[in-house]
């Protein structure tokens, strides 16, 4: 049970206090006992436990103690014990309570009258206020400023109680003239406020009367004040102009709370450029000034919301934006790239692009541990600066390269694919990236960026010395050949195997000898051989981890790369090169380092052993160099860019189309209203004002004009919590007010039944608390139902709110089948149901591949009659190999599901 209360406490009702020891500690003279005792009593009361005969000792006991801890607690209780009965009338021991707050508002102590002027603010009898009110209003003159703050409020309360207008008729008269003789900031914050919410004629006036101090006003008096400006301008946008002014002055405000407030006052009044290039200023200074992270992302999320419908004017500000990269948070910078990078122009992208490598020489003094991943960051956002704007290529390329050595793998990588898209998109740079890829390639650590970069120098070297260039430069990374060799005793091996003796053979050898008469015969000769354990041998090469270092450790995928980067270069050497000899010797070592790849991938030396795949490529590169054809030297030499190129087109299509979706498509209606702007009447109008109408008739015109913002921001906070294809669809409307989550529920009956007892069943994890469980509901055939259910935030730490709704009917629109067959293998079995049911499969190919022992997949098919069925399989493999798992068949007509199971159940078994 929840009751309405200013303090929220932990306790743990399982261990309730006594109410006999709760009397006894009241009715004692120690004040720790009583405040202890207090504090269990308001505790139970929180918790829905009614003590009622504690009220007669607390006023008995209590009342007159002068301890300031115990009066904030006798308060507290005060406020959440039921003062009315079942009617609706005040109880009439109520009177005994007014007695004491009379008594309180007159004491000489100002915190005891300040704590319950606060605590009449959250009285809702008005049978209790209306003796209290001559007190009251005497405190409005008192000396202290605190009492005077809380006397305010406790008017503006009293005024706003049902009937309240009449117990108090002069409030606003009398709040008025206080707020002209007051001097106390919050005082004079808390009666503007009540003019602003019981009579804001009064409130517009007066902050007309005295426009000129405005910015000398405190800051929470501003606040007020940019309140009441939003809520006049929402009712009468016609008199906007006349506020705007007041707003660009309050700009120049000390406070950095109340300027960012203009600021986004300024944008939600006026869609004139002045207005918003002044609030897209005043952000960028926040986000400059402010050493908050927190308060940074919250500026760029402005920002990134002005340059959805302001875009022109941010791109004059992309400079300033960019400023916020020398924050060390990754997300600040994340999201300040990500903002940057769609306002990039012809006109900034030099400027952009300086600033991005500038940052990038700042990654490589390693003084922050982060710098890997924000060097990533860079080089993405260079890539899609280059990409978009080709120019800039040429300058920021060749630094680039040098971070394809990077230890940062992901960045290393990055720079590896932003060369290979560059080399491709901009003919003009290819000599240059080849020359300097070359001359750097020694540096590359990485398995992955060393397979990119030999694909670029298979690719695009095209002249006879980028050719042999390249052929060298991998050789020189290779090291001497052979990779491993055969010793006298075998490295690593234990003293067991090396007193043991060495395996030997006998290997026949035939040559040619010279007889007497001068005539040539064959001699053999047999040669008793000794073989020993074969040993890697390290090259000079393999302590900066290169090609040869991470063939050795059994990296047969970059040895395949490799072995394809040598084939594609020979090949193209036969093209440049005049010389066949200097071809076939060029040939021959390139047979050389395949074939000891081959011995290295077959012998023992290494853990693993070759991958077949990697030596079909080795072997097929072999056969290719042995025998090629035209056609093979087209594929090899052509197609493979060919298929880069349309991979290149594909993804700037794909880019293209999402800009597109992103963008938002307004149509005008044939009836809206279009003000002629020349034909207006433009006297008394400022500037400002001007641009305004300007705005809003162009609005109008293309269709843009959104009517209320505050409509398109709830739509954001929509969830939807089923599938629009279920027979109860819910989604859910969510309202975050400091620690309480309001979620309105809207339930839809989808289906001819009604449907009886249905119930939104929610739970809660972390420090979140379901306030009350939602009632059962009836819901009639396609009728809906809101449902409300409210939830408490202890904390701010993360939690998540889940659930499900249950409901009873007499019919059934969905049916399970329990896998039983003969078949072992998922997706064969898989294939079946699709063949015997005719469907088709919506799950992608790539989502299947694998084998992990689990299958999922949704089918569909359409009747001749369209009636929809929608089958999900959900199978396992046991351990035994056989299947299990469950078919789902959902379809709004029952005949279809039961016909869908019923076929199922009969060919599930097999082929049959």
């Amino acid at each position: 049970m929840e009751k309405s209360c200013s303090l929220l406490v932990h306790f743990d009702k399982g261990t309730p206090a006594l109410v006999n020891e709760i009397k006894e500690a009241l009715e004692g003279n120690d004040v720790e006992s009583k405040i202890d005792a207090l504090k269990k009593a308001i505790m139970l009361l929180l918790n829905g436990e009614t003590i009622p005969q504690l009220f007669i000792t607390i006023i008995r006991y209590v009342l007159p103690s002068e301890d300031h801890t115990v009066q904030k607690l006798l308060l507290l209780y005060l406020e959440i014990i039921d003062k009315t009965d079942s009617r609706g009338k005040v109880l009439p021991e109520m009177i005994l309570i007014c007695q004491n707050l009379r008594n309180n508002l007159q004491h000489p102590n100002e915190y005891i009258r300040g704590v319950t002027l606060r605590f009449l603010c959250r009285l809702n009898e008005a049978e209790i206020v209306e003796p209290l009110i001559p007190s009251i209003l005497q405190n409005l003159e008192h000396r202290h400023p605190f009492v005077r703050r809380n006397a305010v409020l406790a008017v503006m309360s009293v005024y706003r109680l049902p009937g309240g207008d009449q117990l108090l008729v002069d409030a606003p008269e009398i709040i008025e003239k206080f707020l002209s003789s007051e001097q106390d900031h919050s005082s004079k914050r808390n009666a503007f406020l009540m003019l602003f919410n019981c009579a804001q004629d009064r409130a517009v006036n007066y902050l007309f009367t005295h426009i000129d101090r405005i910015n000398d006003w405190g800051e929470q008096l501003q606040m007020v004040v940019l309140e009441l400006i939003r809520k006049v301008c929402r009712a009468n946008k016609g008199e906007k102009g006349k506020y705007i002014k007041i707003i660009i002055s309050l700009l120049n405000a000390p406070s950095t709370a109340v300027i960012y407030e203009c600021a986004g006052t300024l944008v939600s009044l006026s869609s004139a450029p002045t207005a918003v290039r002044a609030a897209a200023s005043t952000y960028c200074q926040l986000l400059l000034s402010q050493s908050d992270n927190n308060v940074k992302l919250i500026v760029l999320d402005r920002l990134n919301e002005l340059k959805a419908s302001h875009r022109e004017i941010l791109v004059d500000l992309v400079m300033d934006v960019l400023r916020a990269l020398s924050s060390p948070n990754l997300d600040i910078k994340r999201k300040t790239l990500d903002i940057v990078l769609d306002l990039i122009t012809h006109r900034n992208v030099d400027e952009v692009v300086l600033t991005l490598k500038k940052e990038v020489v700042k990654t490589q003094g390693g003084e922050h541990e982060k710098n890997g991943e924000y060097r990533q960051m860079l080089v993405q956002a260079i890539h899609t600066c280059a990409i978009k704007f080709p120019e800039v290529a040429s300058t920021v390329v060749h630094l680039l390269m040098d971070f394809l050595g990077d230890t940062n793998v992901a960045s290393a990588i990055d720079v590896a694919v932003f060369v290979r898209e560059i080399i491709e998109t901009n003919p003009k740079l290819r000599v240059s990236i080849i020359t300097r890829l070359l001359d750097t390639f020694y540096q590359i650590r990485a398995s992955r960026v060393c397979a990119c970069a030999l694909w670029i120098i298979g690719e695009y070297c095209l002249s006879l010395s980028e050719v042999e260039s390249g052929i060298a430069t991998i050789k020189q990374c290779l090291g001497d050949l052979p990779f491993f060799t055969a010793s006298e005793e075998g490295e690593g091996q234990d003293a067991q195997k090396a007193s043991q003796p060495v395996n030997s053979t006998t290997v026949s050898s035939r040559r040619p000898v010279v007889l007497a008469d001068g005539t040539y015969a064959t001699q053999s000769a047999v040669l008793e051989t000794a073989m020993s354990p074969p040993t890697l041998v390290q090259g000079s090469l393999a302590s900066i981890g290169n090609l040869r270092s991470l063939i050795l450790s059994g990296d047969f995928f970059l040895g395949a790369v490799v072995a394809c980067t040598l084939t594609k270069l020979v090949l193209r050497l036969e093209e440049v090169q005049p010389s066949k000899t200097e071809v076939n010797k060029t040939t021959t070592q390139v047979l050389l380092i395949l074939v000891s790849m081959l011995q290295l991938g077959q012998s023992s030396v290494l853990p693993q052993p070759i991958d077949n795949d990697s030596h079909e490529r080795i072997v097929l590169c072999i056969r290719l160099l042995c025998n090629t054809g035209d056609d093979v030297r087209k594929i090899w030499l052509q197609s493979c860019r060919e298929s880069f190129v349309k991979m290149l087109a594909d993804k700037q299509r794909r880019e293209t189309e999402e800009i597109k979706a992103k963008a938002q498509i307004s149509n005008a209606q044939p009836d809206d209203l279009i003000d002629f702007y020349h034909l207006k009447s433009r006297k008394g109008m400022s500037q400002l004002e001007l641009e305004d109408e300007v705005q809003d008739d162009l609005k109008r015109a293309t269709g843009e004009f959104t009517k209320d913002g505050d409509d398109a921001n709830k739509l954001n906070r929509i969830l939807q919590l089923t599938g629009f294809s279920d027979p109860v669809y819910a989604e859910a409307f969510v309202t975050v007010h400091h620690y309480d989550i309001v979620l309105d529920v809207t339930v839809i009956n989808r289906t001819k039944e009604t449907l009886q007892n249905l119930c939104l069943e929610l739970a809660t994890m972390g420090d979140l608390k379901l306030v009350e469980r939602p009632q059962n509901y009836t819901l009639a055939p396609e009728s809906s139902k809101q449902i409300k259910a409210n939830i408490k935030v202890s904390s701010t730490e993360t939690g998540v709110i889940f659930g499900n709704i249950v409901y009873e009917t007499s019919n059934v629109h969905d049916r399970m089948v329990a896998v039983n067959t003969v078949i072992q293998d998922e997706r064969e079995f898989l294939d079946h149901i699709i063949k015997s049911t005719n469907m088709k499969c919506l799950t992608p190919p790539s989502a299947l591949e694998g084998e992990c022992g689990f299958l999922a997949a949704n089918l569909y098919a359409k009747s001749i009659f369209g009636e929809d069925a929608l089958v999900n399989v959900s199978i396992e493999k046991q351990a035994d190999g056989k299947l299990s798992g469950y078919i789902r068949i959902r379809s709004k007509t029952q005949g279809i599901a039961l016909s869908l199971g019923d076929k199922i159940t009969l060919k599930q078994k097999g082929a049959a």
